[in-house]
Formats: C-alpha cells, sequence, structure tokens
C-alpha cells in the first residue's frame, strides 16, 4: 500500500479558472426578466443573450471574462425559471426545441437533477450534455461538410456553424464551452478539475435553454435549405466479452468499496461525493453515469499521484485558462522535459496495460474519448464494461490505504480474487495482442485445408518443367528456413513445425507459404520488445523487409485469385530468397534476443 501524504487540496481549479467559474459570473447583481429571455411559448430571445458577449477593443477577438460576468443575471434567470418549472410544461414547451439532438430523453433527467440539488448529479448532467451537444453539432455540421472536427473546441470554432447558427450565437456558445479562457465548463469536468460544489447549477440550466434556442435556430435553417438533419449511429463497443477479466462487482465488494473510498488517499476528498454517486449509479443500473463519473475520477486521482511520484509542483494538479486538455497524457512514457515519467513504473504494467487498452488503444473501447463525445449510447451502456471500470478503480483505491484496513480487507475471498485478477491482466488491445489472435486465427483456418484440390483446369494443364524446377526450388527454400527458424521456437512448440519435403505443385506451395510466413511473424511477435535494440538504419532495414513479405501476400492473393500460378510461384521464390538472405545477416529480432541472452549469460 502507497499512501499519498500531502495537504488536503481545496480546488483543483486555478486562482484565475476558480474566479471565472465561480465567482464571475456572480458579480452583477440586477434582476433579469425571464421573459426578455424565453417567451411564454419557449421561443428563445437570442438577442437578450448575444448582447451580454462582450469582444476586445480590436474587435478580433471574445472578452471572455467581461462576457461571463453579463451573462450571470441571465443564467440565474434562466435557473429560476427551470426549476420552477412543472415537468409537463417543460416537455410541452422545450421538447420539440431538443429533438434534434437525437437523446431528448436526456433533459427531463436534468431538470431532475437541477431540482434535485444534488451537485454531482448537476455536474454529471452538464457532463452529459456537452457531450451530447457536440455530437449534434457535429451532425448539423455535416450538413455542410463531410469532415466533421473532432473536437468541440472546432467545432464551435467552425464557419460551418457560424452559417447555420449565425456567429453571435456561437460566440455565446464558445464562452460556455469552446475556449479554455471562458468557462470551460466541457473540459473542467470531463478532465475531472472541477469539485461538485464548484459547478453553479445555473450554468446547467443556461445550457439547456442554448440547446433549446439552437434547435430552435436550426429549424429555421432547415425549413430555408430543404436539408434534413440525419443522426450518425451511435458505435457498438465491439469486442467487449474480449476484455471481461472481472466478475460483476458483488454486494459484498461493493460494501467494502464503500468503506475503501472514504479511506483511500488516492480519492480527493473534494471528489469523494462523485465517486458515491457512481456506486449509488451502479447499483440503480445507470451503468453509463457510473463509467463516466469513474473515468473522470480516475483521472482525477491518477493526476495526483503523477505529480507526487514525479516531484511535480502543486500547479501541476490544476486547470489552468490557458490550457487545453488531453485525455490521460499523465500515462505519457516520458514528460514534455524528456525524463521517464515514473507513473508507469509506479503503476506497474498490469494496471498500464489495463488503462490503455480502455481508454488509449485503438482497438480497444477507447471509452473516455467516446463517452464525452458523445459516441455512445448511454441506455445501451454494458453492464460489463462498468463492472471493470469499477473492479479495477477498487484494486487501484486499496493501493492507497492503510497497511492496517489493507489487511483487514484483503481477508476477504472476493477482494483478494479481484487483486490477483488485476496483478495478472495482459493487454487484449494493445497491436502485439491483437496480432497473436490473427496469428492463431489464421494457423486455425490453414490446419483446415493442409492441402487444396486443385482446380480442373490445371489438373488438365500439362506440367511445365521450367515450373518446377522453380517450384521444387521454393520447395526446397521453405523446407531450409523452416528447419532454421525452428531453432528459434520454443522447446514445448517444436513438434508443431512443418518437417519433410513439401509437395512440388504450384498450388500446393500456397499453403506452405502461409505457415512459413506465420512462423515467422510468431517467433518476431516473441520477442518483439527487442525492437528497441535496432538503431534507426537497422529499423528501417527491419520495416522494409516486412513491407515486402506484406506486399508479397497481397500479390499472392491478387495472382491466387487469378489461379495465376507460375506467377505466384515466382513470386513466391524471390520472396523466398529475401527471406533466406535476411535470417543469413542475422537481422532479425529472434538474433537480437539471442545476443541478449548470451550477453547476460
Amino acid at each position: 500500500a502507497a499512501i499519498l501524504i500531502g495537504e488536503p487540496i481545496a480546488t483543483c481549479l486555478s486562482p484565475s479558472v476558480y474566479d471565472i467559474v465561480c465567482k464571475l459570473g456572480f458579480e452583477v447583481r440586477e434582476n433579469c426578466d425571464i421573459s426578455s429571455i424565453v417567451t411564454q411559448n419557449g421561443d428563445i430571445c437570442w438577442k437578450k443573450i448575444t448582447d451580454c458577449v462582450v469582444y476586445t477593443e480590436s474587435a478580433q477577438g471574445l472578452d471572455h471574462r467581461e462576457s461571463v460576468r453579463l451573462l450571470g443575471p441571465v443564467c440565474r434567470a434562466v435557473h429560476l425559471h427551470l426549476s420552477s418549472l412543472p415537468k409537463g410544461q417543460f416537455e410541452m414547451q422545450y421538447a420539440p426545441a431538443l429533438q434534434w439532438t437525437g437523446v431528448p430523453e436526456l433533459f427531463p433527467e436534468i431538470l431532475d437533477a437541477l431540482r434535485s440539488l444534488d451537485p454531482p448529479s448537476i455536474s454529471l448532467s452538464l457532463m452529459k450534455l456537452t457531450s451530447c451537444l457536440e455530437r449534434a453539432l457535429g451532425d448539423v455540421y455535416l450538413l455542410i461538410d463531410k469532415d466533421c472536427p473532432f473536437l468541440l473546441r472546432d467545432l464551435l470554432a467552425s464557419e460551418e456553424l457560424a452559417q447555420v447558427f449565425g456567429q453571435p450565437v456561437m460566440d455565446v456558445l464558445q464562452v460556455f464551452v469552446g475556449s479554455p479562457r471562458g468557462l470551460n465548463l466541457r473540459n473542467v469536468l470531463w478532465h475531472g478539475f472541477a469539485a461538485p460544489q464548484e459547478v453553479p447549477p445555473k450554468y446547467c440550466s443556461m445550457m439547456v435553454v442554448l440547446t433549446a434556442g439552437l434547435g430552435q435556430l436550426l429549424k429555421g435553417y432547415l425549413q430555408r435549405t430543404n436539408f434534413t438533419l440525419a443522426h450518425r449511429p451511435f458505435l457498438t463497443l465491439t469486442s467487449v466479452e474480449d476484455l471481461i477479466v472481472f466478475p460483476d462487482v458483488t454486494s459484498e465488494v461493493l460494501s467494502v468499496l464503500e468503506e475503501v473510498i472514504k479511506k483511500s488517499t488516492f480519492i480527493l476528498k473534494i471528489m469523494l461525493p462523485y465517486w458515491e454517486v457512481a456506486l449509488s449509479k451502479l447499483k440503480s443500473h445507470r451503468f453509463a453515469d457510473c463509467a463516466i463519473l469513474l473515468l473522470v475520477q480516475l483521472e482525477t486521482g491518477l493526476r495526483k499521484v503523477f505529480a507526487e511520484v514525479n516531484g511535480c509542483p502543486k500547479r501541476l494538479l490544476t486547470a489552468e485558462s490557458t490550457a487545453l486538455y488531453t485525455t490521460f497524457d499523465i500515462l505519457a512514457k516520458h514528460l514534455n522535459d524528456g525524463k521517464i515519467n515514473q507513473l508507469p513504473l509506479f503503476l506497474g504494467e498490469p494496471a498500464m496495460e489495463f488503462l490503455w487498452d480502455f481508454l488509449n488503444h485503438q482497438e480497444g473501447p477507447c471509452l473516455r474519448d467516446r463517452l464525452s463525445h458523445g459516441e455512445i449510447s448511454l441506455p445501451e451502456f454494458p453492464k460489463e464494461v462498468a463492472s471493470q471500470l469499477l473492479a479495477f478503480s477498487f484494486v487501484l483505491l486499496l493501493r492507497f490505504i492503510d497497511e492496517d484496513l489493507f489487511a483487514v480487507f484483503k481477508e476477504k475471498a472476493a477482494v483478494r480474487s479481484l487483486m490477483n485478477l488485476a496483478i495478472t491482466y495482459v493487454s487484449r488491445c494493445h497491436p502485439a495482442s491483437q496480432l497473436k489472435k490473427q496469428v492463431l486465427s489464421c494457423e486455425g483456418s490453414l490446419g483446415a485445408w493442409p492441402l487444396l484440390p486443385l482446380p480442373e483446369e490445371a489438373e488438365r494443364e500439362p506440367v511445365r518443367s521450367e515450373g518446377d524446377s522453380e517450384t521444387d526450388a521454393c520447395s526446397a527454400l521453405i523446407t531450409e528456413i523452416v528447419a532454421e527458424l525452428c531453432c528459434h521456437v520454443p522447446e514445448t512448440h517444436r513438434a508443431a513445425h512443418l518437417a519433410g519435403p513439401l509437395p512440388p505443385e504450384d498450388m500446393k506451395l500456397l499453403s506452405p507459404m502461409l505457415y512459413l510466413i506465420l512462423l515467422l511473424i510468431a517467433l518476431e511477435l516473441i520477442n518483439i520488445h527487442m525492437v528497441l535494440g535496432k538503431n534507426a538504419s537497422e529499423y528501417q532495414q527491419y520495416l522494409r523487409f516486412f513491407k515486402c513479405v506484406l506486399q508479397y501476400t497481397e500479390n499472392l492473393a491478387a495472382y491466387s485469385n487469378q489461379n495465376k500460378w507460375d506467377e505466384a510461384v515466382h513470386l513466391s521464390h524471390a520472396v523466398l530468397l529475401k527471406m533466406w538472405a535476411f535470417i543469413e545477416k542475422k537481422q532479425m529480432l529472434i538474433h537480437l534476443a539471442e545476443k541478449s541472452t548470451s550477453k547476460v549469460v
């Protein structure tokens, strides 16, 4: 167990960000008449809102601070209005204007959160609102251009959306969610900087009304242009079953976890309510909500550990008004100054591989990105994935509690089981892991057709002696290369290698050739870490060799599809000669591994 000792952190917002988010919008005390902002029919009076946006003297940019100050009374009036509006009336006035988001069912839930006065629920609502807004704005952007920006700030700065909604409206959104110099609500929440009490509920209310107002403007645009808004389908989390390592979190584990979150120094005390709500969301089967809160708080906690183990100044824990945040930079191998990041070493390989699998690897679910960008259907979020995140978080939190308490919790069999699963975790989504799966799949396929029947045309063709000689040469080379490679196969696997003379028919070279390539890849994959031992020139040579093999397989596929077997044999002979030359020069990773072993011995 590791205890992070330090001064309790009162806020993760820098003084300037704290000022703009928590104070600035409360400075202007005047009352604002709601009827000047929203009509009785629910129509948004944009002029009242856009008039609050202030520009710098050069008119080149926004004065974010002054805009936030002037928008404060408008937000307050909107918040009082929504908080007192009966649910039926909210549905009647605003539901039609929220259809454009593709998730209108989200907004009554947000209204419930606002009325609950529960700060973590309001923060969660605002996170979900910004992600759905980003997705919907992307759909609008695609009415005009086919290349939609990935980031919300780029969407909001685009000329395309200004064409639809008008620049003054886009400037309002910039103040709320588009710039680190403004309220930057999306980023301070999604990156785990804002504590529950630090997010004024009135900004959540204002974002609801702004979203409805955008829907009204969009309706007019669609009528003028005869365009139809189409929503991109949600992404489905594929291969989730491959990622399931931990069993579902039991009530026993949950009860221990409720104790652990109060004691673990991984958790900032100001953020504890988020963890409590995450657990309650799992119990109430709101799995996406649970996952969102866990991901955000994992980032917060890991940032704290990152600063501690790297001896970083406390300011790295805070959101800065000039910073644009990217997800989990803290997991990178090196710091900005080139030094080794101590966090991966501290967490250990299994924990790092879990985080990379769930967050970063392209073949993985990329949960943090996909949830924050509104790409996943929240009601359909898999329970199993939320359970994986919670179980992982549980084991991580245990590393930051008092040793005596740790000993007590470790007595429980369910806790020990989760810990054992965590320390034996290996990546499922790393390219090397994906390649292993592909090799095994190909091997299974090849095993199903060791000798292919020849097409009738090929059987009738007389065998040419020239073809025979090249086929024989291929056969001999395959046998020789396989024999050489098999010297590097681990003892336990040597029975599986190809042995004996290979059949001479052209087409029957296909299976042995593919087996040879699989064997080559499998052996290199075992020693993939040795690639770090190559210098730049050797690395480029190595890449060129495998690009040559890749090109061969692509050409072979084309020739075999066209029954051009003579050409296929000629191609095979050429690549086999290159393979043999490469192996003879001992340029493969298996050779590097042997050198390394002999040095150790």
